[in-house]
C-alpha cells in the first residue's frame, strides 16, 4: 500500500508493565517510536507465516510431476515441442 493511500486505524490493546518496559527498551535501542516497534514485529511475524503457507502450497505439489517425462529424452522432448 502506498503511504498517501494507507488507512490507520487505532487500536487499544492492554499490557502488563513488563511488556510495557520492554516495549519502551526496544524503542529506545532502535531509536524509533513505540508503534513502529508493533508495526515492525507484526510484519516480521506475518512474513514469517507467509513464507510457510508458500512453501506449505509448493510442497503440496511436490512430486506431482513425477513420471510425466518417463521414457522421454531430450531429444524426443524436443522434436514434439517443433510439432
Amino acid at each position: 500500500m502506498h503511504k498517501e493511500t494507507e488507512m490507520t486505524i487505532r487500536k487499544n490493546f492492554l499490557l502488563d508493565e513488563e511488556i510495557v518496559e520492554h516495549l519502551k527498551k526496544i524503542a529506545e535501542q532502535n531509536n524509533i517510536n513505540q508503534t513502529q516497534v508493533i508495526k515492525n514485529l507484526i510484519e516480521e511475524k506475518y512474513q514469517e507465516i507467509s513464507v510457510a503457507e508458500k512453501l506449505e502450497a509448493f510442497y503440496s505439489f511436490a512430486g506431482s510431476g513425477t513420471g510425466l517425462l518417463a521414457g522421454k529424452s531430450i531429444q524426443s522432448i524436443k522434436a514434439d515441442m517443433d510439432v
